[in-house]
């Protein structure tokens, strides 16, 4: 088990085989969760701007029919 102390700041220095083995690295963001047994964190995984407007779209109809639409008729079997 690695263990760290906390700074007068409420600073912590994650051990080096935990940034390792999570792929933490200088700017990386960490999330701290709260559980029941104690607290967990994790590497923040950034979001691109796609993936932050994802299932925002409100289409009329399914996507496979809409592309059918736009072709003109039934896709090709």
């Amino acid at each position: 088990m690695a263990t760290s102390s906390v700074t007068v700041k409420g600073q912590v220095t994650i051990p080096k085989e935990i940034r390792e083995r999570l792929g933490i690295r200088p700017g990386d963001r960490i999330e701290f969760l709260d559980a029941a047994d104690g607290v967990r964190i994790r590497k923040q995984v950034p979001q691109g701007p796609i993936d932050e407007l994802y299932g925002s779209l409100r289409l009329p109809a399914a996507v496979d029919e809409l592309v059918e639409e736009m072709r003109g008729g039934p896709a090709p079997s």
